[in-house]
């Protein structure tokens, strides 16, 4: 069964599923598990907390913020029920705080700010995934592979290519942080200080001020240099190695 939410133009808030995740993992500093629909016999209630999806994490990297979506805004929605070809639709709203000075304009802004800033450091953490788990698999083909001449270049260039996987991985990620007080040991590296500026922003009174706006800019530029890097590994340096692992009959990375 699958509770989807959208907005007045039919765009995906949040699906809801009653079905886990089987690939949630839980651990210090990382996102709730998402809720869960119930599909017992008879009758049952789900509260929405008028959040969008949530952002993954990073296992098992403890970032000190929230992964929680940010809050629809005022206005119409909608809501889908499924179940095999069977489906139930309700139209609702979310109405205003009447104590906010709020402008519809401002709250715009807000969903604006939010969307785009939990779009990127949705993509960060995707891609900070991707390439772990590329390094890690490059790194247990280094520790087994044979010391015949024919797999020399496959070492060395397997070597140059872990490298550029820790130093970008180092640069996006504090993987020394293990609990709360870690983060005042170690310093926090980009993707924690992105997910900062969004926690900032989850404030009860949805407006942006202009030092967030500011920051937003200084952090977007820097996440251009190290997306630019990523692209590289990803779409020039990594399948270029798997090449040379097909042709030397070792087989291939996995990047999906």
């Amino acid at each position: 069964m699958t509770l989807l939410i959208k907005d007045k133009d039919g765009n995906l808030v949040r699906a809801i599923s009653s079905k886990k995740d089987p690939n949630y993992l839980r651990y210090p500093g990382g996102p709730s598990p998402e809720p869960i629909l119930s599909n017992k016999v008879g009758l049952n209630r789900f509260v929405w907390n008028m959040r969008y999806t949530s952002i993954p994490g990073m296992p098992t990297a403890y970032i000190e913020g929230s992964f929680k979506g940010h809050k629809a805004m005022p206005n119409t929605y909608s809501g889908t029920l499924q179940q095999d070809d069977k489906s139930s639709e309700v139209s609702f709203k979310i109405l205003s705080n009447p104590l906010y000075t709020v402008t519809k304009e401002e709250y715009e802004e807000t969903h604006n700010f939010r969307t785009k800033t939990e779009v990127n450091i949705t993509d960060m953490h995707l891609r900070v995934n991707t390439l772990k788990k590329v390094q890690s698999q490059i790194a247990l083909i280094l520790k087994d592979l044979s010391k015949e001449e024919k797999y020399s270049k496959v070492e060395a260039e397997g070597k140059t290519i872990i490298e550029k996987l820790k130093s970008w991985d180092e640069d996006m990620v504090q993987r020394k942080s293990k609990a709360y007080d870690d983060v005042e040991n170690f310093p926090n590296k980009f993707t924690a200080e992105y997910i900062f500026l969004i926690s900032q922003n989850d404030s009860g009174l949805p407006k942006v001020n202009q030092a967030s706006k500011d920051r937003l800019v200084e952090l977007d530029k820097q996440w251009k240099v190290l997306k630019t890097i990523s692209d590289q590994l990803l779409n020039i340096d990594i399948p270029k190695y798997n090449k040379l692992l097909w042709d030397t009959g070792i087989g291939a990375l996995k990047t999906k």
